[in-house]
């Protein structure tokens, strides 16, 4: 892909089919994000399900397009949906993202981690301290493509760039706004909307990048109007909604 330009039509082309196909991304996530994740997927024209309940969750599952799966409250009951959740992805052949929160802070969450890897994550999103608990690495370029290659997966490595890779494709996306860690869920309903894209797009690198880079300009175009982390988070739903093409073309920042 010779970036921006091709990402920016691409990440434009992602958009138009979520809009178009509605898809329904359910989200196994933190307590604290469920609302604003909600709001984001709907935004950008996906519709959400939340549900963690043990007697509804394989049908909701069964019945989506994508599905989400955050270890950020991993309470008892949230761990029991996972696995249900994962069983029921996988049956159907959904496309599903691992998003492995705070797995650096407690060892029994990274076990499980680990676990859900042997299910065939589409995507495992995650930070550099998350990458270096789950993978035993530093979190590198090559580290993160032998680690994608390993577990047939992508590997979506977040920080200031961006970097998404298959094992053999690689490409680092350099949009966004320091506010958006500064409001919570922002991570979590990031990862959603990679959720989405993943249920209009075959090719889960090219549905993780297109994602990534366009919640990234949306984070840029939020920043210009708001006035601190509170406006800033209602300004990126907006954004996200009226998100296009000419914006994209003009700030993707990737190579």
């Amino acid at each position: 892909m010779h970036a921006p330009i091709e990402l920016a039509d691409t990440a434009a082309a992602v958009l138009a089919r979520i809009r178009e196909r509605a898809p329904r991304v359910h989200c196994i996530t933190n307590s604290v994000a469920q609302q604003y994740t909600a709001n984001m997927l709907l935004a950008a024209g996906a519709v959400p399900s939340m549900t963690i309940s043990a007697e509804e969750i394989g049908a909701f599952v069964a019945g989506a397009d994508a599905l989400l799966v955050n270890l950020g409250t991993l309470d008892r009951e949230r761990k029991s949906a996972v696995e249900t959740a994962v069983r029921a992805a996988t049956e159907k052949e959904l496309p599903w993202l691992l998003d492995p929160v705070f797995i650096d802070r407690s060892p029994a969450r990274a076990q499980f981690a680990r676990a859900l890897l042997v299910a065939r994550p589409s995507v495992v999103r995650l930070n550099h301290a998350e990458f270096a608990a789950l993978s035993g690495s530093k979190a590198e370029p090559v580290a993160a493509a032998h680690f994608a290659e390993t577990n047939a997966t992508i590997v979506a490595l977040t920080g200031d760039v961006d970097i998404v890779s298959d094992g053999r494709r690689r490409i680092a996306i350099a949009n966004g706004d320091p506010l958006m860690a500064a409001v919570t869920a922002m991570g979590c309903a990031g990862a959603a909307f990679v959720c989405a894209a993943l249920a209009v797009e075959a090719d889960p690198w090219l549905a993780t990048q297109a994602a990534l880079a366009a919640f990234g300009v949306a984070g840029e175009v939020a920043a210009q109007t708001a006035q601190g982390p509170g406006s800033f988070a209602v300004a990126m739903i907006d954004a996200l909604h009226r998100l296009d093409r000419a914006a994209l073309r003009a700030r993707i920042k990737a190579s």
